[in-house]
């Protein structure tokens, strides 16, 4: 084996810890590859031998990486992002005693939590994701951020402000989470409004993004479990086709039809009711995504 191939195995052992940095970076899929991606290119352009630290030096390029990215994506948009964004959900099977499926929930991270970093600056984003979430220290965060190590601290101060207390606290036990699931689904599907509206948490806030193909009109942002309770009542046909599955490490639903998939809907249960719902249905995202076996 030579060189090259040696480093390329190397990376590889390194992939889905690049990957899990630029995902809560970026909170695209398809962005998070293309800037791993870009990551081993620039692997590539250096001398590998002389990285001392082969995890710290692609986590920093990576975090690098996505800082432009967002700085791009910054500049190319006119509007703030729209109240009904949803980030690219991770679907994974519902296998309550699979050991795996533990670690792999165990290093997920929710929409909720998503979709506050989507409101933070480029910067703070990184500092916050970087230390908070991958314990890189704030020396080797600093130059990719062009500032001093207690000006990058400062930068994930406030956005660890700005975190707290705006994604509700969820349940962690899966157990719990699939009970109210479930009584959900029994609500909907017998068209039971009051049920409903006792599942849902009474300032429960649904998001819905059914992208931009579909119109400003098709995505809502709805708050209070009557409103969320009427609008579930009028999709209730679709809840046959629910399955339940883990989106982002919760227990979530997704509709499938003639293996297809319709909508994702990852769902924040806390207290025994349902705090928050994220449903995308953006035709274009959701044809990008992986759908576990057996669901087609």
């Amino acid at each position: 084996m030579n060189e090259t191939e040696l480093l390329a195995d190397r990376f590889e052992e390194h992939r889905g810890h690049l990957r899990a940095v630029a995902y809560r970076m970026l909170g695209s899929l398809a962005e998070a590859e293309d800037a791993v991606q870009e990551t081993w290119l620039k692997l590539g352009r250096v001398d590998g031998g002389e990285i001392r630290n082969l995890g710290g030096w692609l986590t920093t390029v990576t975090g690098r990486v996505c800082l432009d990215m967002l700085r791009s994506r910054t500049g190319r948009r006119e509007d703030p992002l729209d109240d009904t964004f949803v980030p690219d959900p991770v679907i994974r099977p519902l296998r309550e005693t699979d050991p795996e499926q533990e670690v792999l929930r165990a290093d997920s991270v929710g929409l909720a939590l998503m979709i506050v970093l989507e409101t933070l600056e480029p910067a703070e984003r990184l500092a916050f994701v970087l230390h908070d979430m991958f314990a890189v220290p704030f020396d080797d965060i600093a130059p990719i951020v062009d500032r001093s190590p207690a000006a990058t601290r400062q930068l994930a101060s406030r956005a660890r402000r700005r975190v707290r207390g705006a994604a509700p606290s969820a349940d962690p036990d899966l157990g719990r989470q699939r009970k109210v699931v479930d009584a959900f689904m029994a609500a909907s599907l017998a068209g039971d409004f009051e049920a409903l509206v006792a599942v849902l948490h009474p300032d429960v806030v649904l998001r819905a993004d059914s992208g931009a193909l579909a119109g400003a009109a098709a995505s809502k942002l709805l708050r209070g479990a009557e409103s969320v309770a009427r609008q579930a009542m009028l999709f209730r046909e679709f809840t046959p086709l629910a399955r339940p599955v883990l989106v982002n490490g919760a227990v979530g639903l997704v509709n499938v039809s003639d293996g297809h998939l319709l909508t994702v809907m990852h769902l924040v249960v806390a207290d025994g009711r349902i705090a928050a719902m994220h449903i995308l249905a953006d035709p274009e995202r959701l044809a990008t995504l992986d759908l576990p076996d057996g669901l087609g």
